[in-house]
């Protein structure tokens, strides 16, 4: 999917809290809204593992801190066309980036555990 296509969705739930962000993304009828939310959900269970996987992200409140999407490679591929020519095909491809951070302060306890400072980042290529 090219990025310009990614990008209309990315803007509806920059900045938002995550599980409003999965409600808008499930409402939308973009196919790039598909992949968002699967990505979305990773990031989620990312932030829990990296606690340890004790905590659950329900009980704090996961924002969307930043959010982009960036073009990737593009495959070049040929499509035969009339009279012995050939039509070039270019399928885009791009890169999001999610970084999920929780707003409310941690305890001692869990920040102890999580030595990393509070942000996942999860790439993927489409």
């Amino acid at each position: 999917m090219s990025a310009r296509k990614m990008r209309l969705v990315v803007d509806l739930i920059r900045g938002k809290k995550a599980y409003d962000a999965l409600d808008i993304l499930r409402f939308t009828k973009k196919e790039a809204a598909v992949h968002l939310e699967k990505l979305l959900v990773s990031a989620i269970s990312n932030w829990e593992n990296k606690l340890g996987g004790a905590e659950s992200a329900d009980d704090y409140d996961l924002v969307i801190s930043e959010i982009s999407a960036d073009q990737g490679t593009m495959l070049k591929r040929f499509r035969p066309a009339p009279h012995g020519r050939a039509h070039r095909i270019r399928k885009h491809s791009c890169h999001v980036t999610i970084v999920v951070e929780n707003s409310i302060p941690l305890p001692d306890d869990a920040q102890a555990s999580a030595e990393v400072e509070d942000a996942v980042t999860v790439e993927e290529v489409e």
